[in-house]
């Protein structure tokens, strides 16, 4: 992983066939049918599908990936959280320029995402833009802009320049995925395809993490084991979006909407 170390991603990284990727696309694309009309269970679907989903639990164990995130993190790993970014067909939304450890209020950076797409991500849908090495920078300032067409929470951006020009398209085929250090710029374009661009942004983290605040979101142990006790580790889900596992996603989501920064 010498690659990861000096420019902070790699992609892609090909992780399950473009016929599994559809079926998990059939899957994820069933439950929204079956929520459409109930908005929020829908919202908690998109952030905590591996919760909701038997299909996303599999996913997020899937040997691949862990092999991948083993490399930079080591044997033990749990997933912090595995939510959803969609962009619709001709979509304008965007995803700003950030770092994603500014947000989460861990204490530490032993953390790696997966993004997996569960479609097609290539320039024309909105595939995710790196600038190689900028891991290294550490936290530096950002803004809230509450754009539209931001699909983050709060148009989070950074507040220094970017250079365009330095950044690399990672793009990637159903199945495949990139993998990219919690520090490292990445932002994302418009859609402008005839396609959803579905991917799940999967964050393995070190069991030795833990929320600055105290508290203990949950989080799936997917390989080897938790000597530390920060975090409330979930089983497995119950069934396909069971109630008592919407239960459990509400009561997270309440936590984290308090110490999320």
């Amino acid at each position: 992983m010498l690659k990861y170390t000096q420019e902070g991603f790699v992609a892609p990284l090909d992780i399950i066939s473009k016929d599994e990727a559809q079926l998990l696309r059939e899957d994820l694309e069933n439950a929204e049918l079956e929520l459409a009309d109930e908005p929020e269970k829908l919202a908690l679907l998109k952030a905590y599908p591996e919760r909701l989903l038997p299909s996303f639990d599999q996913l997020i164990r899937n040997e691949n990936l862990i092999t991948a995130a083993s490399a930079v993190l080591g044997p033990n790993l749990m997933v912090w959280s595995a939510g959803l970014f969609i962009k619709e067909k001709n979509s304008s939304k965007i995803v700003s320029w950030h770092q994603d450890l500014t947000y989460w209020g861990l204490d530490d950076d032993a953390e790696t995402t997966c993004w997996i797409a569960i479609s097609r991500a290539h320039a024309d849908s909105g595939c995710m833009k790196f600038v190689p090495g900028s891991h290294k920078n550490k936290i530096v300032p950002h803004k809230d802009t509450y754009s539209e067409d931001n699909l983050l929470s709060r148009g989070q951006e950074i507040s220094v320049k970017v250079n365009e020009n330095d950044a690399v398209t990672a793009a990637l085929d159903a199945g495949q995925a990139s993998m990219h250090h919690g520090l490292l710029f990445h932002s994302s374009g418009p859609n402008t395809s005839n396609d959803r661009r579905i991917g799940s942004a999967i964050r393995y983290i070190k069991p030795s993490m833990k929320q600055e605040s105290g508290d203990k979101p949950i989080v799936s142990l997917v390989s080897g084991k938790d000597d530390f006790g920060n975090f409330k580790i979930a089983d497995a889900p119950k069934g396909w979006l069971s109630e008592e596992d919407f239960e459990l996603c509400r009561q997270d989501k309440a936590l984290k909407k308090r110490i999320l920064l």
